[in-house]
């Protein structure tokens, strides 16, 4: 036999893919601390913490407004199956965290869909989860991205940003057509 045949199998990682945004990065450089270059390795049983704190904080942002631990990611594997996920837990007592249209308040904590956008505060955050078979230990892979995430992608579990009317048209309707919405006594139709 040859080495290559007695060699291990290889196994595939779960990769967590998480892409940073916000309107100031430019200027206060708050994203510094990370690391956007290469995938980098978490043990299974750590919990990946978020926050202005470095020395408790894996993930550090420089910025005051953020709380010194924000929020954490904690790998699981699912009971009776052999599916992984992340559960994600708001640490902050002052800023709620928002996961897609479930909001979290300190303390509350839920799994972390597929792919979702994690906001608090003007913090946007795309998440995606790449499958793997790792027991041992996950991927976090960091991106910066250039323009905000909430209006680049359009995820069809976010809110809708401007309410819809009653009637069901759109004020941009009226707006696209160089005219204004009217009220109209509903017996007049």
């Amino acid at each position: 036999m040859t080495s290559f045949e007695e060699a291990e199998t290889e196994e595939t990682v779960t990769c967590l893919h998480l892409t940073f945004y916000h309107p100031g990065q430019d200027e206060k450089m708050m994203f510094r601390c990370l690391n956007f270059c290469k995938r980098e390795q978490v043990r299974a049983d750590d919990t990946a913490k978020f926050g202005r704190d470095s020395s408790v904080c894996r993930y550090n942002l420089v910025d005051t407004r953020v709380s010194r631990i924000q929020f954490s990611l904690q790998f699981y594997r699912k009971l009776h199956t052999l599916e992984y996920g992340f559960e994600i837990k708001n640490l902050s007592k002052k800023t709620k965290l928002t996961v897609n249209q479930t909001e979290l308040g300190h303390l509350n904590k839920i799994d972390l869909p597929w792919k979702c956008i994690i906001c608090f505060g003007d913090y946007q955050i795309l998440a995606e989860i790449q499958e793997g078979e790792s027991v041992d230990y996950f991927e976090t892979h960091l991106h910066l991205a250039e323009a905000p995430i909430l209006q680049e992608r359009c995820l069809p579990c976010l809110p809708s940003l401007q309410p819809i009317p009653e009637n069901g048209i759109s004020p941009s309707f009226f707006l696209s057509q160089g005219k204004s919405p009217t009220e109209i006594d509903e017996n007049e139709l």
